[in-house]
């Protein structure tokens, strides 16, 4: 069975230890797609395909590029896919790369510019949210703008810092994370989005965040938190599922992977993905307490989404605000470079359209 194998760099030749590696354990790769930061010289080609045993046609360069997103492009220059192909005795019509064309057109093209704070406890690590990024600047390709993405260590937001680390930013998004390093300062942050009307999005975690933060400010529960957050909490607005509790072998038990979701007619979440029945993928174990499900809807917060037998919480807006959506599952993981994620679709355009107020 044929193999293809991605060679290190060095020095802007590439290198054979990958190779060599697989080869001492008795696997002889087809293909090599040699790292590099300039082409490939024909003599560097023939020296791989000698020591490496394989066709000359079969050292293809992976060129360094400024865009992750055009290197299907420098690939297909070297008849990458005919060469799969053939290697693995494929008989598949020509590569069509129409659609991935006007993507990189819309890319190349942009002509406006929006900033977006991601307020996190592991910003000093962009790869920690690499998801969340590159599904904000999927968005970004789809509205022709450039997404500057303003990293802000929730660790530092407090009541008197917030203002200046945030004012300047067209929206506001708190992702995914576990533990409580740093949940103030998310909470902090929200408030600041949602009483200045600064779009905001919030996921899994961004969005039990906002819950305790509505129910403080709003509902004017001064202790509301998460059971994560306050094991011994009275006012828990996010709290374990009654089949989670007293789990004490936690491998395996949170909610995880594919759930429907059902969004409310009329709402925000709705109107994004134009349809009524979703499909989202999750990682938690806490929930929306729905004791104090009523008191939210009654202050202005709609439960835009939830399970299909209605009992678990899946999304939340604020429809005061021009955008202020939270969700428990993942968007950032169906989001493609030429297909955004609705949600992320949802902020970018709010965020420009403030951005033009």
């Amino acid at each position: 069975m044929p193999y293809i194998v991605g060679s290190g760099e060095y020095k802007s030749k590439p290198t054979q230890h990958s190779v060599k590696e697989l080869m001492s354990l008795g696997i002889n790769p087809d293909i090599i797609v040699a790292r590099c930061s300039e082409p490939i010289g024909e003599d560097i080609r023939q020296k791989i395909s000698l020591f490496c045993n394989v066709k000359p046609d079969c050292v293809i360069g992976n060129v360094n590029l400024p865009s992750l997103y055009h290197v299907p492009l420098m690939l297909e220059k070297s008849k990458f896919s005919d060469i799969v192909c053939r290697e693995l005795s494929l008989e598949c019509p020509p590569c069509d790369l129409t659609e991935w064309n006007k993507m990189l057109e819309r890319i190349d093209n942009r002509d406006k510019q929006v900033k977006i704070a991601i307020v996190g406890k592991y910003v000093k690590l962009h790869d920690a949210y690499l998801s969340v990024a590159e599904a904000l600047n999927h968005a970004g390709f789809e509205f022709a703008s450039k997404v500057d993405i303003k990293w802000v260590d929730s660790e530092l937001v407090t009541e008197y810092t917030v203002k200046s680390m945030l004012s300047d930013c067209d929206g506001i998004l708190v992702p995914g994370g576990f533990g409580n390093r740093g949940i103030e300062g998310k909470v902090t942050a929200i408030k600041y989005a949602r009483e200045n009307n600064i779009p905001y999005l919030g996921i899994c975690l961004g969005m039990q965040a906002a819950v305790i933060e509505f129910a403080r400010n709003v509902l004017d529960i001064k202790d509301a938190n998460s059971r994560e957050f306050a094991p011994e909490g009275k006012n828990l607005v996010i709290d374990l599922m009654e089949q989670q509790q007293g789990v004490s072998i936690k491998g395996g038990t949170m909610r995880l992977g594919a759930y429907p979701c059902v969004a409310k007619k009329g709402t925000v979440l709705e109107k994004l993905y134009g349809k009524q029945e979703l499909s989202e993928r999750h990682r938690h174990r806490y929930e929306f307490n729905n004791k104090f499900r009523e008191k939210f809807e009654n202050m202005g917060m709609t439960i835009s989404g939830t399970s299909p037998n209605g009992l678990l919480v899946e999304a939340i807006e604020v429809p005061k605000n021009s955008f202020f959506v939270g969700v428990q599952y993942h968007p950032e993981f169906k989001s493609r470079p030429n297909h955004a994620h609705p949600l992320f679709r949802g902020l970018i355009k709010a965020a420009l359209g403030r951005k033009v107020q």
